[in-house]
């Protein structure tokens, strides 16, 4: 398939998808205006503290306002994690997926709705309890049709694990825009619960905001809690991460320099759908085989997924850890962890950047988005 390069700025919005488009020259600016006028005018210290307490109810309000129109079903989990649909096999044998973060189970039923692996035993947990109700109240959780689901509230910050799972039983977990609602003080505990839930081996499959994406920008002043944490208008909270972030949370170390390699803006179609989380798909027909393969001159830019085969295949040497910048870390993150938990916990199986440029052909909008995403797995 031929690549189509953006040569001329005018013609951005004759198509719907170009390949290899860099960031504007001014998107150094933009953030900077964006950081300044938040800064200015952040939340009040004296009205911090009222966000941080029972943040689930804020996820009730969220849910029992929006029921389950907010968020389309994630039918591209399984384009970006292959190992959700390889567990979905008829041969797969027995399989624990446990979604922790479920919402109104729109990654969990798209999953449970093209199972064909009867031994398939998913788990979906959610500490807003409005949101387990909508996933109970799903015609598939009393009869799934292949396999099993159970759905109940937990907080993954918890001091105890749910009362359905015994340690050590869960093969992947499902993390899609979990962490950056928590507040950057209960990550190690999410991360340690996370290592108790897994088998050796098991896998954390995780999808969350980056740093300087669109949303990021877009939070006007009294929104600030934090560097790079907010409060929206809902009173829910949001993190936009920095890929060092994610590697010392999991792991104890920076992330690899190779997960740190320029890969090019992927420019998409924008829809009428309203979850801001949701990697809008171009109509662009990528097979299996080209979402894995390296960027080659005149190929289609592949989607984050390809980023798996250039990290599994590093020597030793090419792995060396990269110093991150300073002032991009959250404290939390440099402190010694006086847990019971010492890292490493997990070790990197893919971890990178997808980078959107959302085209609104009709309103004439350009909209840049950054999402993280990551496989760890417990050793």
């Amino acid at each position: 398939m031929g690549a189509r390069f953006l040569t001329d700025e005018a013609e951005v919005w004759s198509q719907n998808a170009w390949d290899h488009v860099p960031p504007p020259d001014d998107q150094d600016e933009i953030i900077s205006t964006a950081l300044a006028r938040q800064k200015n005018a952040p939340v009040p210290e004296d009205e911090k503290a009222k966000y941080n307490v029972k943040p689930s109810r804020h996820w009730d309000n969220f849910y029992k306002m929006n029921a389950n129109n907010f968020f389309r079903n994630r039918k591209w989990l399984h384009l970006e994690f292959p190992e959700l649909k390889a567990a979905a096999e008829p041969d797969a044998g027995p399989l624990t997926i446990a979604e922790i973060g479920c919402g109104a189970g729109n990654a969990v039923y798209p999953l449970l709705s093209e199972n064909q692996n009867p031994l398939l035993d998913l788990h979906a947990y959610d500490y807003s309890n409005h949101a387990v109700k909508l996933v109970q109240n799903n015609p598939l959780y009393s009869a799934p049709p292949i396999g099993k689901i159970q759905a109940a509230v937990w907080d993954l910050t918890s001091p105890t694990l749910p009362p359905d799972l015994e340690p050590g039983s869960v093969d992947i977990i499902v993390l899609i825009f979990v962490l950056s609602a928590l507040h950057p003080n209960e990550w190690h505990n999410a991360v340690s619960n996370m290592h108790k839930l897994l088998k050796r081996g098991g896998r954390v499959l995780i999808r969350d905001y980056g740093r300087y994406d669109l949303t990021q920008l877009r939070f006007k002043g009294g929104r600030l809690l934090d560097e790079n944490f907010y409060i929206r208008g809902d009173k829910t909270r949001v993190y936009f991460f920095e890929l060092d972030e994610l590697a010392l949370l999991f792991t104890g170390a920076p992330a690899p320099a190779a997960s740190k390699v320029h890969k090019a803006i992927q420019i998409m179609e924008e829809t009428e759908a309203t979850d801001d989380s949701e990697p809008r798909r171009s109509p662009t027909p990528y097979s299996p085989s080209e979402l894995y393969n390296e960027i080659q001159p005149g190929s289609v830019t592949p989607v984050l997924t390809e980023v798996a085969s250039s990290l599994s295949s590093l020597s030793v040497e090419e792995t060396q850890r990269s110093v991150p910048k300073t002032g991009a870390i959250h404290p939390v993150l440099t402190q010694s962890h006086t847990g019971e938990s010492r890292h490493p916990l997990f070790d990197i199986q893919q971890l990178g950047v997808d980078r959107r440029l959302i085209v609104n052909r009709k309103r004439q909008l350009k909209m840049y988005r950054v999402w993280m995403q990551g496989k760890f797995r417990k050793i």
